[in-house]
């Protein structure tokens, strides 16, 4: 009986003893699955917060979007000499053959186009083009709006009139009384503005020079540097000149606010300095004097 008992309590004990060993087995094993999932868990939020760091910093860069999409779109009107078609209907220009240079040093594809002057901020901010790059005056207006690049030409805004009458407008208060046509949304517009003159807001500088050829208006104001290519002995305009200085002022490329490619573009025009492709494309459209050192 004794032996019996004995037998019965041994047996207990034994088998205790294996459901102890059975229960401390299985919570390690749970332990270790548990540490092993947070672990992945934790890789996995990691790996999601740096693809979404560079998710982000990649949409905050334009240099990187223009190079995703693999095109550079330049807004521009028809402005010689920096932005015209040739005799095969291809842009060229000193301004359109910067912005090739650029583009392939981008790795992408330039495409030029014209655009509503007086709309050129909201063409931007909607992306429909990249850069504002069309002989573009840095006026307050454009500085504020937009992120420019350092000033890369000198101009100045000029009266235009018919070569001759051109002794009667030698001075601003001889002008007081003539209308003027100007370029909407253009540094003419702003000195017409400011001088109080009467005049009308046309979609381009070419279009202001056909109105005084017509007899439309008597005047136009545009940039220096168009008059010097556009009017005068052995061009279209050969019976139109240009008098009065109306203001001094410098060109500049204009991207989105806070957008890194005019950064880009600076480091690019100090390239083509160095280098002298800048000064062999002025020479090119005879805007060489023009031209900012630095």
């Amino acid at each position: 009986m004794k032996k019996r008992m004995m037998a019965v309590i041994l047996a207990a004990i034994t088998g205790m003893s294996l459901a102890a060993c059975g229960s401390s087995s299985s919570d390690s094993a749970s332990t270790t699955a548990a540490s092993a999932a947070s672990t992945a868990a934790a890789d996995t939020a990691a790996t999601t917060a740096d693809t979404t760091a560079a998710t982000e910093s990649s949409a905050d860069s334009d240099v990187a979007y223009i190079q995703g999409k693999g095109t550079l779109i330049v807004g521009i009107t028809d402005f010689a000499p920096m932005d015209y078609k040739d005799e095969n209907g291809n842009w060229i220009g000193f301004d359109a053959d910067l912005a090739t240079k650029v583009a392939q040093d981008l790795g992408v594809e330039v495409q030029f186009e014209e655009i509503d002057w007086d709309n050129k901020i909201l063409e931007l901010d909607n992306k429909s083009i990249d850069v504002v790059w069309n002989g573009m005056t840095l006026t307050d207006e454009v500085t504020s709006s937009m992120e420019c690049t350092k000033p890369y030409l000198n101009n100045a805004q000029v009266v235009v009139v018919p070569s001759n009458k051109a002794d009667q407008y030698q001075d601003v208060d001889s002008l007081k009384d003539l209308s003027f046509a100007v370029e909407a949304g253009s540094a003419g517009e702003t000195a017409a503005k400011e001088n109080g003159f009467n005049y009308t807001s046309l979609t381009s500088q070419a279009d202001t020079l056909m109105e005084v050829r017509s007899g439309t208006s008597d005047a136009a104001i545009i940039d220096l540097l168009m008059a010097g290519a556009m009017i005068g002995e052995g061009t279209s305009y050969d019976d139109l000149t240009h008098t009065v200085e109306l203001t001094t002022e410098e060109y500049g490329v204009g991207c989105r606010k806070g957008s890194d490619l005019a950064a880009y573009i600076n480091d690019e025009f100090d390239k083509f300095r160095e280098d002298g492709s800048m000064e062999s494309i002025a020479e090119t459209y005879g805007v060489q004097d023009a031209l900012v050192s630095d």
